[in-house]
């Protein structure tokens, strides 16, 4: 009788099953200087086994936090992986966050050793290394050592392990073989879009557990699946597609670089990406502005080819077959405009995975209509990122998708979503009462979230409990969705905020899109159009009166948006009005323009 196949239980214990079950195969591409170099899974190992062994000569012990603090590169992902098989535990921070950002969560984390890009990421450190006394050393990827040895470069500390472990050979084995399912792997601080950020704890048994779920769903079911990663690290939407490569074994191409994206699709031609939906808001805005800038026949084409590729996607996911005359019209819109958009993404695309927040159903179904696969996920950071997703053969555009096999979902009486599974995290770090808040006695996770289930149990997010707008007439209004219906209308807008809480009626503040005023500054031969003199201008103030108005005919009264004002910039993260994946922050905006939100009600 065959003898059960070992399980993993760590992600330690992920990582070296796949590197014996392919140790030749390719695992990563990555950019060096000009030149790209590449990692099979057996070199990668090579390269963890140093990380982990350096970091157990440091001293570190089992369960103790390592933090990063870097952008999207290989040794962000080495560092992880070292981190996790010498049996610590990896807090993540953005490489855009302030010193004093920096400062909590280290000091919230107790962190021992922080990973750091380079010397300016150092230098947020070293400012406020006096309120850290658990730090006790810094290890930068690029950098040099300081005199007293509190900054150590990454080479030195993978020399350090290597040497370590030809004097000590069985000892990386031994420790990553000691970690069990329910010790701490990641701390991931929330995005603090509401008070102060919660370290959020997710253990190994978490990662293991919905990297097999994703595995069993077979959404990666295609041939050779091959990925372009750019997103943050420091999310957990790029943790768990990390740990689901470990399970399933496809090659990535990682590099952080937003500008270089899609000259890396051209260049790598992935089968699928993962994305969040400020990419397709820019990618939309960008080629509807482009072939409206063309004008007269070039325009009216592309306007033409999306009626049709509208009628024929929507016409296919009610189940019916496009007649003769439309699969030929199709079929010329096709070669005409849609195959020169799916160009742009390598033409090996299978599809996208979108999360992180809504995506908006027009710029969903303008994609589908190209012939472009957007499948829209869902999940917390509280839950190791996905519980949802659309699969290939399982989608309807506006929903996140059926649970992954193994969560379970269900609604509360006012539509709050629950969800209970093996990857929800263990608790909140240190707030017992915040924990008890999120996970009741039954184990169900309460998201915030408002949604429904449809006949076949795919999720929809109608928007955040927290977020929905009582108006004084007593109407609830999901602003997310207006705020989308209002970008989709109108690709010259970057972003909007709508208001109305406690107020008589619907307004917005909106910012807009730098190249898509840009073009339209060049098409209506308008000069230089930035900061006041666009926002004052007569052409902006008619292209958003526009949108408006379109999207207000398909609202009720009580939900319509009567005024709004045009801001010079753009909300930023800089300024603390979006967290670092692009939500916006509403309490802190709404702060901050209060003066303006007020003069629409006078």
């Amino acid at each position: 009788m065959a003898q059960p196949q070992h399980q993993p239980r760590s992600v330690g214990e992920l990582f070296l099953d796949r590197v014996g079950r392919t140790p030749d195969a390719l695992a990563f591409s990555y950019p060096e200087g000009s030149s790209w170099k590449k990692l099979t899974w057996a070199q990668t190992e090579a390269r963890v086994r140093a990380v982990a062994c350096g970091l157990r000569v440091l001293g570190l012990r089992s369960e103790d936090v390592v933090a990063i603090l870097a952008g999207t590169r290989i040794e962000w992902v080495l560092a992880d992986l070292g981190i996790l098989c010498a049996g610590g535990a990896t807090s993540t921070i953005y490489a855009s966050s302030t010193a004093e950002e920096c400062a909590y969560i280290l000091g919230d984390s107790a962190a021992v050793v922080c990973f750091a890009e380079n010397e300016e990421q150092v230098g947020k450190l070293l400012a406020r290394r006096a309120e850290l006394p658990a730090l006790k050393k810094i290890v930068v990827f690029d950098g040099s050592p300081s005199q007293d040895g509190f900054v150590l470069p990454f080479n030195a500390l993978e020399a350090l392990g290597g040497a370590h472990d030809t004097a000590h050979p069985g000892t990386f084995e031994e420790t990553c073989a000691a970690v069990e399912g329910h010790a701490l792997a990641t701390l991931i601080y929330t995005s603090g879009t509401t008070g102060r950020p919660k370290g959020v704890e997710l253990t190994h048994a978490c990662w293991v557990s919905q990297s097999a779920a994703i595995e069993a769903s077979g959404i990666l079911d295609h041939e050779e699946p091959s990925q372009l990663f750019w997103l943050p690290l420091a999310h957990s939407f790029g943790k768990m597609i990390g740990t689901a490569q470990l399970r399933i074994g496809f090659p990535t191409v990682i590099d952080g670089r937003v500008e270089r994206l899609v000259e890396n699709l051209g260049r790598f031609r992935p089968t699928f990406v993962c994305a969040v939906p400020r990419i397709f808001e820019k990618v939309h805005a960008k080629v509807v502005q482009a072939a409206t800038d063309k004008g007269g026949p070039r325009a009216a084409l592309f306007r033409w080819a999306i009626d049709v590729g509208l009628t024929v996607s929507r016409k296919r996911r009610e189940g019916a077959a496009p007649g003769p005359m439309l699969e030929a019209q199709y079929l010329l819109a096709d070669r005409l405009v849609f195959r020169k958009v799916r160009d742009l993404f390598g033409g090996r695309l299978k599809f996208f995975i979108s999360g992180s927040a809504p995506l908006a159903r027009d710029i969903a179904e303008f994609f589908d209509a190209v012939g472009i696969t957007i499948l829209e996920g869902y999940g917390l950071t509280e839950s190791s990122a996905a519980t949802h997703c659309n699969l290939p053969w399982n989608q309807r555009l506006g929903s996140v998708g059926p649970a992954l096999p193994g969560a379970e979902v269900k609604l509360a009486e006012d539509g709050e979503v629950l969800m209970r599974g093996p990857w929800i995290m263990r608790g909140y770090r240190g707030r017992p009462e915040a924990t008890a808040e999120a996970l009741d006695a039954e184990g169900w996770l309460h998201t915030g979230d408002v949604g429904t289930l449809d006949e076949q149990g795919r999720l929809s997010i109608t928007d955040r409990k927290k977020d929905l707008i009582k108006t004084s007439g007593g109407k609830y209004i999901a602003p997310t969705e207006l705020e989308n219906l209002l970008k989709a209308a109108a690709p010259l807008l970057s972003q909007v905020l709508i208001h109305g809480d406690q107020r008589s009626y619907v307004s917005a503040l909106v910012t807009l899109d730098p190249e898509g005023l840009q073009r339209l500054a060049v098409r209506l031969e308008l000069g230089e159009l930035t900061g006041e003199r666009a926002v004052a201008h007569l052409a902006v103030q008619q292209q958003v009166q526009r949108a408006i108005d379109q999207v207000n005919a398909g609202l009720p009264r009580f939900a319509s948006i009567k005024r709004f004002v045009v801001l010079p910039r753009e909300f930023s993260e800089a300024e603390g009005e979006v967290t670092p994946s692009q939500k916006l922050k509403r309490k802190a905006i709404e702060q901050r323009y209060r003066a303006q939100l007020d003069t629409m009600y006078h």
